[in-house]
C-alpha cells in the first residue's frame, strides 16, 4: 500500500481560498507562497484579489509593492506602496507606514 501524497502548503492554501475566497490571511499566504516560488502570474492574481476584497489589509500593499519592485514593475510598485501608505495612515498602522515609506524612497 502506498502512502497518500502529503499536500504542499500551496495546495492547502489553494483549497482553503477556494472555499473562503475573501479570507485575507489565507489569500495573503497564498500570494506570498506564489511569489516566493517564482510564480509571478499567480502571485499577482492573488495580491490583486486580496486587496480587492480586503482594501484595509495594510501588509498586503507592502508585500505587493515589494513583489512588483522585484519583478521590475517599478511604476506599479510605487502605486501599490502609495495606496498602502494612505491606508496605513487611515488605519493608524505606524510600523507598516514607515516600512512602506522606506520602500517607496528606495524606488525613487
Amino acid at each position: 500500500m502506498t502512502q497518500p501524497q502529503k499536500k504542499t502548503r500551496r495546495q492547502m492554501l489553494e483549497e482553503f481560498v477556494a472555499t473562503k475566497p475573501n479570507d485575507a490571511f489565507a489569500r495573503y499566504g497564498l500570494a506570498m507562497d506564489c511569489a516566493n516560488a517564482g510564480d509571478s502570474a499567480a502571485a499577482d492574481e492573488h495580491f490583486k484579489a486580496l486587496l480587492g476584497a480586503n482594501p484595509e489589509y495594510v501588509s498586503g500593499y507592502f508585500q505587493y509593492g515589494q513583489f512588483l519592485a522585484r519583478t521590475g514593475r517599478t511604476e506599479e510598485a510605487r502605486t501599490a506602496l502609495k495606496t498602502g501608505i494612505a491606508t496605513a495612515q487611515r488605519t493608524g498602522d505606524a510600523h507598516a507606514l514607515s516600512e512602506m515609506e522606506a520602500a517607496l524612497a528606495e524606488l525613487a
